[in-house]
């Protein structure tokens, strides 16, 4: 039996943009004809189930001189999806009307998932496993990534490790993760999402509105094998991180502050000597990269009931932008979902003997 997608489409409703000034999510606006973009013998063509939303969708495309010269427009935001095959890419194994998810586009800048049709690389999507809500993993792609390979390839298991931001949608999965390599996991968070971090699996929750984490770390006497920053506004602990880590440990930051102020203190990090008052310990900046065997064993955790996605909510289609402006406020708990299809995808395939 075959999956066949039917009626055939030329156009389809987008969420585009020409500008940031002002916020992205002033300038979204919903192009109801817009043409089906054409995949390259390398890419997937894929109809669009949910898309699952990143600072990094808003944060680049905002920065000036990015929309002006970097993103050809109308653009179309977001790289996280999940969706079904409408036609696979050559060579691949993937059948039309298969579910899959993973990071969409060729771009971070402008990855065009949130809209009903996109493109995906051949190895930048895996399948949905038998199970698993589609608009559940569609939250994984760059926040799963960004979890997995920021803690996985850098731990052993019985070590300890600190995770700075653990009610967000990273340090939810990295929470997750590294209890499941593992770790011994002290994560970060505020009064209202303390319960949430434990019931993830962290072993120490540290309720950063009471004080100084660097000073709760120093009278703990903690000290840590391996850290991430999720957050990347805490100037306090990449400049004293030294201060609790354990020799040769690497501070992975994976947020950071894009503004002036912040390029300068990264400026200053980079300059100053630990002797004069820099820095003592090592900071690595981090990117994600797509790749299937990591979204695979993600996946393989999530059908066994070991790593589970956090949604704090999910928008239809048409809320679009109110999505961008939870997303916004910092405050989401896991992941902020847009619900392209989940309800309609099945009426545009047949099955065919």
């Amino acid at each position: 039996m075959a999956k066949t997608f039917s009626p055939s489409v030329s156009t389809m409703k987008a969420w585009q943009y020409t500008t940031t000034k002002g916020g992205l999510e002033k300038n979204l606006k919903l192009n109801p004809s817009t043409p089906l973009p054409t995949p390259t013998p390398n890419q997937h063509l894929i109809q669009i189930i949910g898309v699952a939303l990143n600072p990094v969708d808003y944060k680049l495309c905002e920065l000036p001189l990015v929309t002006r010269f970097l993103v050809s427009k109308p653009a179309t935001p977001c790289v996280d999806f999940a969706g079904c095959i409408v036609t696979p890419a050559s060579g691949s194994d993937f059948k039309p009307g298969q579910l899959v998810f993973g990071v969409s586009g060729s771009s971070p800048l402008s990855g065009g998932a949130l809209r009903e049709f996109n493109v995906a690389g051949l190895g930048n999507v895996v399948a949905v496993p038998e199970g698993v809500d589609p608009l559940h993993a569609c939250g994984v792609g760059v926040a799963g990534l960004t979890a997995y390979q920021s803690i996985v390839p850098r731990v052993k298991k019985g070590g300890r490790v600190f995770i700075n931001g653990g009610s967000g949608g990273v340090g939810a999965f990295g929470i997750q993760i590294a209890k499941v390599v593992g770790c011994h996991v002290t994560t970060t968070c505020s009064t209202r999402n303390v319960d949430l971090c434990k019931s993830l699996g962290a072993d120490e929750v540290v309720d950063y509105t009471k004080g100084s984490i660097v000073q709760f770390f120093r009278e703990k006497g903690w000290k840590f094998d391996h850290v991430v920053d999720n957050v990347g506004s805490n100037e306090e602990l990449v400049w004293k991180c030294g201060d609790f880590l354990n020799p040769g440990v690497v501070f992975i930051k994976v947020s950071g502050d894009l503004s002036l102020h912040g390029m300068i203190d990264g400026f200053k990090r980079k300059v100053v000597p630990g002797a004069l008052g820099g820095v003592k310990g090592k900071v690595e900046g981090f990117w994600p990269k797509p790749k299937a065997e990591d979204l695979d064993q993600i996946a393989e955790w999530m059908k066994e009931g070991k790593v589970k996605a956090v949604i704090d909510h999910t928008f239809s289609f048409e809320e679009a932008p109110k999505a961008f402006e939870k997303l916004k406020t910092g405050r989401a708990r896991g992941k902020i979902v847009v619900d392209v299809a989940s309800k309609t995808y099945t009426k545009a395939w047949e099955t065919a003997s």
